[in-house]
């Protein structure tokens, strides 16, 4: 069995779409050990608890040192007993030795097709407006490894969207959603087919 943590901020639209595919079957083999949130009111934590799944908020209000912030989460991890991270809308830059500690089992969904539109400053609705700004006839999702730097892990999946005419920040986010939800369940069950997962690295 497959331990997934879930990190958040947010809504947890992406979260629920793990939860959803974890409960009906289209992830097999896998569970939902631990939903950590950067911030105590982010709604994804109502949904973790609804579906009875523990949860721990690390934010800077509860952790104001950045080292403390992240050994914390780190212990929570291991004491969940996570074998794959999955950065979900997590809004927060994770320490060097949170990366470090769990090299090769944290992956992120980004909404753009990285390299484009990506790294220090590119989250939520910035990234859409960025697309826009510079005329992209496409823009997408990515699903990548974390390692120490901002959306330059390697890339496990990734799918493509139009942008249309008339499209603003709002309309290209809600159709890059429905692709993150489906890309993200993908991208880990394709980790579990292919059996790469174990102590150290995926």
């Amino acid at each position: 069995m497959l331990n997934i943590a879930v990190m958040v901020s947010g809504g947890g639209t992406n979260l629920q779409a793990i939860i959803d595919a974890v409960e009906s079957g289209r992830i097999e083999g896998a569970r939902i050990v631990l939903v950590v949130s950067s911030r105590a009111g982010a709604y994804a934590l109502t949904r973790a608890s609804t579906h009875g799944i523990p949860i721990f908020v690390a934010g800077k209000s509860e952790f104001p040192d950045d080292e403390e912030r992240g050994a914390a989460i780190a212990s929570a991890l291991r004491e969940a007993g996570a074998d794959l991270i999955v950065l979900a809308g997590y809004m927060s830059i994770l320490s060097p030795q949170l990366v470090g500690g769990f090299a090769g089992r944290i992956i992120n969904i980004h909404p753009s097709l990285i390299p484009k539109h990506c790294g220090m400053g590119f989250y939520g609705k910035r990234v859409h407006m960025s697309v826009l700004a510079a005329g992209d006839a496409e823009s997408g999702a990515t699903v990548h490894y974390v390692d120490e730097g901002v959306d330059t892990g390697p890339i496990i999946l990734q799918e493509r969207v139009p942008v249309r005419a008339g499209d603003d920040e709002d309309s290209l986010a809600a159709r890059v959603l429905e692709v993150e939800h489906r890309i993200l369940v993908r991208a880990i069950n394709r980790l579990i087919e292919s059996n790469r997962l174990n102590n150290s690295t995926v």
